[in-house]
C-alpha cells in the first residue's frame, strides 16, 4: 500500500464536531490504488457499531458532502468512513480526476473491506450512502455485495445515462456518434502530447441563460460554501476522455435483483430527479422507498442541514441493519 502525505489539520467544508473522534485512514482497493479517506467514530462508543461508508458527489472530494453526511450519521451513532475515489482527492491513480464505472463501483467495495475488518465495527451491519453520481455506484455495488444490508442514494445521478443520453435523455444516436468521435480525436492528442485533456469544473462565470442547475452548482462548487483545492468539480474537472468508458459501460444494471434495503433521496425541484424515479422503478421488495423532498433542488442535498432528512436516513439504517 501507497504511504500518502495527508493533510492532518482540518480543511473541510463543514465544522468540526465535538460529538466525534476524526482520523485519516488509508487502505486498497483490489486495482492496486490506495484510497484515503476520514474515519468518523462516535465518542464514548463501546463495542461493536453498526457503519456506513459513503462517497460522492461525483467529481467531489470527501472533505466536501461526503464528509459531512459522514460527520453528522457518526454523530447519530454510526462508524462512518467519507472516501476518495481513485484519481481523486488524496488517493492514488495517474492521471488526475480520471473516472471509470468500473473502479469507481471497486472503490466503495474496497471501503466496506476496510470497515468489514474493524474491531469497533459489527460486519453484519454495514450500510452505503452514495450522493449524486455514487448513488448509481452505490447500486451497483449492492446489486453484487451481500455486505451491503442497506444502501441510501442522495440526489442520485446515473453516470452512464447522463453521459451517453445527454441531460433529459436529449443525445440521439447520431449526436452520439459525433461526441464519441470528438471524445476520440481527444485521446489520439492526449497519447500524442503525453497529458490528457480536463474541460474544466464549474466555471467561474456562466451566462445569463446558463441553466439554473449550472448556476446551482456554481453557488456550491466555486464559493466558500463548497469550494475545495482537491475537488476536481471546483477546479480543473475530471479527464474528459473518461465519459467514453461511461458511455459505453451502463450503471445499475442489475438494481431489479438487489435483494437489502434501498433508499432513493432526491429533491422535487432537482433536474435530475428523473434518475432516482426511473431507477426506484426498477427496485422490487417491500424495503424499497423513494423519498422525494418537496421543493429541494440537486444541490440543497448536498449541504443543507435544514433539507438532507438525516432523521430519516438513521431510522432506515437502524430499521435494516439491524434486521
Amino acid at each position: 500500500m501507497a504511504e500518502l502525505n495527508l493533510v492532518q489539520e482540518w480543511d473541510k467544508t463543514f465544522p468540526k464536531s465535538d460529538k466525534v473522534n476524526h482520523s485519516k485512514v488509508t487502505f486498497n482497493n483490489r486495482y492496486g490504488f490506495t484510497l484515503a479517506a476520514d474515519m468518523y467514530v462516535p465518542k464514548n462508543a463501546e463495542g461493536k457499531l453498526p457503519a456506513i461508508a459513503v462517497m460522492g458527489p461525483f467529481g467531489a472530494c470527501k472533505e466536501q458532502s461526503a464528509g459531512l453526511y459522514a460527520q453528522t450519521m457518526a454523530e447519530r451513532g454510526f462508524v462512518t468512513i467519507a472516501v476518495d475515489p481513485s484519481f481523486m482527492g488524496e488517493s492514488t491513480g495517474t492521471p488526475r480526476n480520471m473516472a471509470s464505472p468500473d473502479i469507481n463501483t471497486e472503490d466503495f467495495a474496497a471501503a466496506v473491506d476496510f470497515l468489514y475488518v474493524q474491531d469497533n465495527v459489527d460486519p453484519e451491519k454495514i450500510g452505503t450512502i452514495g450522493i449524486c453520481g455514487f448513488g448509481g455506484m452505490a447500486l451497483n455495488l449492492a446489486s453484487m455485495d451481500m455486505r451491503v444490508k442497506a444502501t441510501v442514494t442522495s440526489t442520485m445521478y446515473n453516470m452512464s445515462r447522463v453521459n451517453k443520453d445527454g441531460y433529459f435523455d436529449a443525445i440521439d444516436e447520431d449526436a452520439r456518434y459525433e461526441l464519441l468521435k470528438q471524445l476520440n480525436k481527444t485521446r489520439t492528442e492526449d497519447f500524442r502530447k503525453g497529458k490528457v485533456t480536463y474541460p474544466g469544473g464549474v466555471p467561474e462565470t456562466l451566462p445569463k441563460d446558463a441553466p439554473w442547475f449550472f448556476k446551482d452548482y456554481q453557488k456550491y462548487y466555486k464559493t466558500d460554501r463548497g469550494y475545495h483545492v482537491r475537488s476536481a468539480n471546483s477546479n480543473e474537472g475530471r479527464v474528459d476522455t473518461a465519459k467514453l468508458q461511461f458511455i459505453n459501460m451502463p450503471t445499475a444494471t442489475n438494481s431489479s435483483e438487489i435483494r437489502s434495503a434501498v433508499l432513493m433521496i432526491h429533491g422535487e425541484k432537482a433536474h435530475s430527479c428523473y434518475f432516482s424515479k426511473d431507477e426506484f422503478k426498477k427496485l422490487k421488495g417491500a424495503n424499497k422507498e423513494l423519498m422525494i423532498i418537496p421543493g429541494a433542488t440537486h444541490v440543497d442535498l448536498y449541504d443543507n442541514l435544514e433539507v438532507i432528512p438525516f432523521d430519516k436516513m438513521v431510522e432506515f439504517f437502524n430499521k435494516y441493519l439491524n434486521a
